[in-house]
């Protein structure tokens, strides 16, 4: 995971927390809203991920942003990109750190199963 956090930080500027919280929030989306079965491939081929999904999960919650992030569960693309934004996040950087979290991901799993992850989910090809 470090990695990750690394590679996202060194191309996006932001901070290493920030990166962590980003990675967080799309790994939490993907396997909440992605086909299980391949999901769960992707999350288990990249150290760290499920480690970090149980720890933002457990975490959650607290404050007004964490109750919001709660309620929109299920919106899809559209509840990630908000948390991202919400998080401190422009556009710009959200494509950035989801395109790693993808490059990351195909490096660590297989290709095309990222890539069926991406066309199940509405919405989330127009990010990446």
């Amino acid at each position: 995971m470090n990695e990750l956090i690394e590679r996202i930080v060194a191309k996006t500027g932001i901070s290493p927390e920030l990166a962590r919280q980003a990675v967080a929030i799309i790994l939490r989306f993907l396997n909440k809203d992605g086909p299980s079965d391949l999901v769960r491939q992707v999350i288990d081929a990249i150290p760290g991920a499920r480690d970090l999904i149980e720890e933002k999960d457990t975490a959650g919650g607290g404050g007004m942003l964490g109750g919001l992030a709660g309620m929109m569960g299920g919106m899809g693309a559209m509840g990630a990109l908000n948390e991202l934004t919400s998080a401190g996040l422009d556009m710009s950087q959200v494509q950035s750190v989801t395109k790693e979290v993808v490059t990351f991901a195909k490096e660590k799993a297989d290709e095309d199963t990222v890539d069926e992850i991406i066309n199940a989910i509405p919405g989330l090809s127009q990010v990446v």
